[in-house]
């Protein structure tokens, strides 16, 4: 997209006629509403955009094109024209018969994979008859002790078809094994099996606190099950690094790229440490980010992210496979942006925030339902988040043409500062010793914090409009239907998991235990003995607190 001196010099001068007349005569009449505008970020937007303000950007240089670097139009060469993303629905609640009731309707309805949503017991590595788990078994998502569990999960759904994604950080090697299991009950290999784990427990210690050892050992971790997949499952994905919590939390568009990709940094030069070949891991890492309501902000955004992480992977890392230069990413809508008041205000919201995502290149994709600021979905309000997509795929036309806001001066300007933006981000980090120094000093927390509060602020003050919120409210009475899981689940899931602990092999169960503490405190790699603890029942809870008794557990910091 070179300009000539002499083009951009007759921009520049036409540029300058305009603001003195047509411009000036409006404005003297009627001034905008605002002295300045900027995105959720807070990067100061000009009224317009010209080649003046991409000058230097060339375009094989900075652009290319899809399916070739710097992947900054697509990853792949035919994008949506050769495959729609998957849209694959985030579910999970109470036990697991009612989650796999809620799977089979949603692959009915359309739904192309699955995401699975475990409960806090799970997340946290408790069973459901420990004291901690009182009060939140199945609430947030579906409960898992026991690989009997994830045996009725997906009974009935063929894993060699579905490709299945699972937001699990620390306890993410008891879980992929659980699959694993079940899979291979199925008679289909591990080796056979797509699909995704989150195993990003950086973003834990930062955005969701639900992390259970300190971040050395955690690391360890995650490089276990990295390592295990690499060299037995080529068609997994072993981590998914998350930008998504983050911004949930409080990040700006900027700093969601700028520390998703410092947690990719760390988590690349572990796998090294371990003696892990670049190439062999790094064409399975995937990211998962956040679609907000600023669209332009957030279309720039997946498009800063994946010429920067080529970029990275190829200058710092020395990646030579293609596959290890693209940043391929699911992207949810924003839970956060939801509303309780008017809360059909959110189909909108949704749409807008998925059309983002779509526009700027995901290859798979989660829609929130209207109902979420007040409960788990209901059937009705999740079709309507999945139609949202359907209908985009299949009504929008955007599907058509590959990166259609490629070229547009404005999206182009916004991609090159929020890339440079994050660039600062990520240079201070290092700067610190990387971003597991970064976390420990609290530096990214603070800095979430901070935005977070900046936002609040924005909107109390009326700063920033949010339709029905602080604008455009009535008085309404709420009548939508909700969504409330039994109060038996708890009850039956604490039968069910003493009953698993009976009928088990118990000495098959304490020597499975033995080798797994034994891995731990000798450095081994886990997950084969993970594996075989899972095969002889051994619940979550049993699992993490053999894990508990060698690594510890964490403490978070102070921040201020």
């Amino acid at each position: 997209m070179s300009f000539s001196k002499e083009s951009l010099r007759k921009v520049a001068d036409e540029f300058k006629r305009w603001e003195e007349t047509t411009l000036a005569k409006t404005l003297a009449k009627a001034p905008e509403i605002r002295k300045e505008f900027t995105t959720g970020s807070g990067i100061l937007v000009k009224r317009i955009y010209t080649p003046l303000d991409i000058r230097d950007l060339g375009y094989v240089r900075d652009l290319g094109f899809p399916g070739e670097y710097p992947y900054i139009r697509g990853v792949y060469p035919t994008m949506y024209r050769g495959r729609l993303w998957t849209m694959r629905m985030y579910a999970g609640y109470g036990t697991a018969e009612e989650t796999n009731a809620r799977y089979k309707y949603l692959l009915k309805e359309g739904q192309t994979g699955l995401s699975v949503a475990f409960d806090l017991p799970t997340q946290l590595g408790y069973d459901p008859d420990h004291p901690l788990a009182r009060g939140e078994v199945g609430k947030v998502g579906v409960s898992m002790p026991t690989l009997k569990d994830m045996e009725i999960l997906f009974e009935g759904i063929p894993l060699d078809k579905v490709t299945t994604s699972m937001t699990i950080n620390a306890p993410t090697a008891m879980l992929l094994a659980m699959y694993i299991a079940v899979a291979e009950k199925q008679g289909v290999s591990m080796d056979k099996l797509g699909g995704t784990v989150q195993n990003d427990i950086l973003k834990e210690y930062v955005a969701r606190g639900n992390y259970i050892y300190p971040p050395q050992p955690s690391m360890k971790l995650v490089v276990d099950v990295i390592e295990f997949c690499t060299k037995n499952m080529p068609r997994w994905n072993p981590i998914s690094i998350s930008g998504y919590h983050m911004r949930e939390a409080g990040a700006t568009a900027v700093q969601e790229v700028a520390f998703t990709l410092a947690s990719a940094i760390a988590y690349v030069e572990a796998c090294l440490e371990r003696g892990l070949e670049v190439d062999s891991f790094a064409r399975r890492l995937s990211f998962f980010f956040a679609a907000h309501n600023d669209f332009f902000e957030e279309i720039a955004k997946f498009r800063a992210a994946r010429r920067l992480w080529a970029r990275i992977m190829r200058e710092r890392f020395g990646a030579k496979h293609p596959d290890s230069l693209r940043l391929r990413f699911h992207a949810q809508t924003a839970g956060s942006t939801l509303t309780a008041q008017q809360p059909q205000n959110n189909i909108v919201r949704v749409t807008i925030q998925a059309l983002a995502a779509i526009l700027g290149g995901a290859q798979s994709l989660h829609t929130n339902s209207y109902d979420e600021a007040y409960c788990l979905p209901t059937e009705e309000a999740v079709r309507i988040a999945l139609r949202t997509q359907q209908i985009i795929a299949y009504e929008s036309g955007v599907t058509n043409v590959i990166d259609p806001l490629g070229g547009s001066y404005y999206v182009e300007w916004l991609t090159n500062e929020i890339e440079s933006q994050a660039e600062k981000y990520i240079k201070k980090i290092d700067a610190m010793g990387g971003m597991v120094k970064a976390i420990e000093q609290g530096y990214i927390q603070r800095e979430i914090v901070e935005s977070a509060y900046r936002y609040q602020k924005e909107v109390e003050e009326g700063k920033r409009v949010v339709v029905g919120v602080n604008k455009f409210v009535i008085e309404e009475p709420i009548q939508i239907r909700l969504l409330k899981v039994r109060p038996e689940v708890e009850k039956a899931q604490i039968e069910r998991v003493r009953e698993v602990r009976s009928s088990r092999d118990d000495q098959r169960a304490k020597r499975a235990l033995k080798s797994l503490r034994e891995a731990a405190e000798s450095g081994e790699n886990v997950m084969p003995t993970v594996l075989q603890a899972v095969k002889a029942y051994c619940t979550i809870g049993e699992m993490c607190d053999v894990l508990r008794e060698v690594y510890g557990e964490y403490q978070a910091p102070t921040i201020y």
